[in-house]
């Protein structure tokens, strides 16, 4: 009976045992969703360059993530990197999945009106892109209306459509004069576009520290500009003593500055004015006859657009560090 009692618990404690036992599929289920959730994750945190994304795409397609979830990454993508074209050439698979989007497989949106609200978006982009101000009007409404808390992805392409609008058909005129930010006499933009390709006119302040966090890649950007025949100039928009104090030991302790002109917006801040500066840094491209080719924020691709029409062989300087464009 003794022997009984010892094998009685052990069989038990084997047959418990067996019991534990994660079957095999089971198993392999488990390890095909964290692969999944991992490629996911990594898909939507991508921002390197368009050629990264596409090999994160390969990878989640390879881990089973779905359709709708790769095609909100790469709209997640677009917009962070502002490539209005891109999002604009995603139209068609955005109506297309507008009636077969379902929010259980989003991996983005926690309610429906924040997808509808992408799809009013991205028409809204497409029409902008098409010069089409009625129809632009009507979508970034509606994606307003939609989703107002997505306002802030809205509102910069609005702002754009109206600095469009205004720099259609307007010219700066060459023969205004700033003073240099350091003792000098002043010199006009037209003595400064000599025998050269365009202007680059870059409006900053001393005082500003998303200026201040920008001011190495705008260093870089004015000597490989200037290599090329561009004309760059730096323009404080005040006359304030302090101020401009302040950006003459700016100057003095950047390497490279002599890339660019360090000039003052003449009656504190004139062509600020005209140009509808609004937030700093912005930078104004200017043909040779004084056209506005290009007004905005650095960051936008735009830009090296603009100046690539002008010179084909423009490249910015940051591009050798990354994927070829």
């Amino acid at each position: 009976m003794r022997r009984a009692a010892i094998i009685l618990p052990l069989i038990a404690a084997l047959a418990s045992s067996h019991a534990q036992v994660t079957p095999p599929a089971e198993v392999a289920a488990e390890v095909a969703a964290a692969a999944r959730e991992a490629a996911l994750e990594k898909l939507l945190a991508e921002r390197e360059s368009p050629q990264a994304l596409e090999r994160a795409i390969r990878d989640a397609r390879a881990a089973g993530v779905g359709e709708q979830a790769i095609l909100e990454a790469r709209f997640l993508f677009h917009v962070d990197n502002q490539d209005d074209a891109s999002i604009a050439a995603m139209l068609p698979e955005v109506l297309q999945r507008r009636s077969t989007f379902r929010l259980a497989e989003s991996a983005i949106f926690s309610v429906e009106e924040d997808w509808l609200a992408v799809v009013e978006y991205v028409q809204s982009v497409a029409a902008l892109d098409k010069g089409d101000k009625a129809a632009f009007k009507k979508h970034i409404t509606e994606a307003f209306w939609l989703s107002p808390r997505q306002a802030a992805a809205f509102a910069p392409h609005i702002e754009r459509m109206r600095l469009d609008e205004t720099m259609r058909g307007f010219k700066i005129d060459p023969a205004i004069e700033c003073a240099p930010v350091a003792a000098g006499a002043p010199v006009s933009l037209k003595s400064l576009l000599t025998e050269k390709k365009a202007l680059l006119l870059h409006f900053w302040s001393p005082w500003s520290h998303e200026c201040e966090i920008a001011m190495p890649d705008f260093v870089a950007t004015a000597t490989t500009l200037s290599a090329k025949g561009f004309a760059v100039v730096s323009l404080v928009p005040a006359r304030a003593r302090a101020m401009l104090d302040d950006a003459a030991a700016t100057i003095t302790a950047l390497s490279g500055a002599d890339a660019s002109a360090w000039l003052v917006d003449p009656e504190g801040g004139e062509l600020a004015r005209k140009l509808r500066v609004q937030n700093l840094p912005t930078m104004v491209v200017v043909s040779s006859d004084g056209e506005v080719l290009f007004n905005g924020s650095p960051d936008d691709p735009r830009m090296w657009e603009a100046l690539k029409k002008i010179d084909a062989a423009v490249v910015p300087p940051a591009a050798s560090a990354k994927d070829p464009p």
